[in-house]
């Protein structure tokens, strides 16, 4: 059990604890917290550059660097391996058929977890799920959270919103709007 841990059962407990011992208390909560908060923080930094580096830059490469050997993708697409190797598939693929633009709405980190909401300026340059180009763009929306070992990318789960990709190229329509509605 943790010195911090400790001061805080006794307190609960209503046993008395010295000013010393709660001074090391406290001093112990700030190192985890300066600790977490650092690691937190460069788990951020690996993650952003899979999309800024990676995603928009196509430098596929520093996923050698940013992400194990056996990386884990949870929604692989069609074809797509698991590792590394289908990690830079993933990011292929995307690359030749959507030509995309990552902006990260939202960075949170919790532990080595790390969620990210994006959104991407796509232009529909190459098939995708089997719809051939059309040209058209459109801005896709999703949330992924990635898990980090040790600083570097683990495992990967996403959720997508494709209804604009899905009217761009005519398989669906626009919904109607409601009175009043904004967008």
């Amino acid at each position: 059990m943790s010195k911090f841990h400790g001061a805080a059962n006794r307190l609960r407990a209503g046993s008395k604890v010295t000013a010393a011992q709660q001074d090391g208390a406290d001093r112990f909560g700030e190192q985890e917290v300066d600790q977490m908060s650092e690691k937190e923080n460069q788990n951020k930094r690996t993650v952003r550059r899979l999309y800024e580096e990676a995603g928009n830059e196509g430098r596929l490469e520093v996923l050698d660097e940013i992400a194990w050997p056996d990386h884990v993708e949870h929604n692989p697409f069609p074809g797509q391996t698991q590792g590394v190797e289908g990690l830079k598939q993933r990011i292929s693929m995307v690359r030749a058929a959507l030509d995309p633009r990552f902006t990260i709405e939202h960075l949170v980190a919790e532990g080595d977890l790390v969620a990210v909401m994006w959104s991407n300026q796509c232009a529909h340059v190459g098939e995708w799920f089997g719809f051939p180009p059309t040209g058209k763009s459109f801005i896709a929306r999703g949330v992924d959270i990635h898990l980090l070992r040790n600083g570097r990318l683990a495992e990967h789960w996403d959720v997508v919103d494709i209804s604009e990709f899905l009217m761009a190229v005519g398989a669906a329509s626009a919904p109607a709007r409601a009175a009043g509605a904004h967008r």
